[in-house]
């Protein structure tokens, strides 16, 4: 190997281990914020979780708060790519549209149920107070994209005549609160693992519900 391709290999491997301590670093500064709560968390907690020295984590984030808002940034991506999977089910053919809404719906309520997920609400709700920004990147990275696919594959349900035409983003607010809205109670804000024989109920009852609404008028 020439001289030159070791040294690209050799950034390679440098640039490869720096996202990965970086990404180390985020999932252990969650699961502390979450445990712990935002005063309570130390920076040489998360270091030693993430399984890195503690100047290691001043180097990639500065300091406390910017590793906050770092965190939950990245738990917001993390929590839009997996229900974007799942939004990106619902298409206008095949399945009947009962089932193909059930099938969305469950798997959108086993997302919503993640560990993960309960500990990013809980850290939004006990610390919006602290940190009110918190709210626009939680609904700029996952919660208002995310709403804004399901319209998309609602609408398309609709021109297909599948659903009742109206305001699909109405549609798409509607369907997610009747799936999300028992969870709390039932969960106990994530400290109760709901079976996944309750969600299902949950989200036939909610389907149910939304066809009242949206199915196509007869004839």
């Amino acid at each position: 190997m020439s001289a030159a391709s070791t040294s690209a290999a050799a950034g390679r491997s440098t640039s490869r281990g720096r996202i990965d301590k970086r990404q180390a670093i985020l999932d252990a500064a969650l699961r502390v914020f979450a445990r712990e709560g935002y005063g309570q968390a130390g920076v040489d907690v998360i270091a030693a979780e993430a399984g890195v020295a503690k100047p290691t984590v001043y180097n990639h984030f500065g300091d406390k708060e910017n590793l906050f808002r770092q965190a939950i940034a990245a738990d917001s991506d993390r929590a839009f790519a997996e229900n974007m999977a799942v939004v990106e089910r619902l298409r206008s053919d095949g399945a009947e549209v009962r089932q193909l809404l059930e099938q969305v719906g469950f798997r959108l309520l086993q997302c919503y149920c993640d560990e993960r997920s309960w500990a990013l609400r809980r850290l939004l709700y006990a610390e919006l107070s602290r940190f009110p920004d918190l709210l626009d990147i939680v609904r700029g990275r996952a919660a208002d994209p995310i709403t804004e696919a399901l319209a998309d594959r609602l609408a398309r349900l609709m021109l297909a005549g599948r659903l009742r035409n109206c305001d699909p983003t109405e549609a798409a607010e509607q369907f997610a609160a009747l799936l999300t809205g028992p969870m709390e109670g039932r969960a106990r804000f994530g400290t109760r693992q709901v079976p996944k024989a309750e969600l299902r109920a949950v989200t036939a009852a909610a389907v149910r519900t939304f066809l009242q609404a949206y199915a196509p008028e007869p004839g």
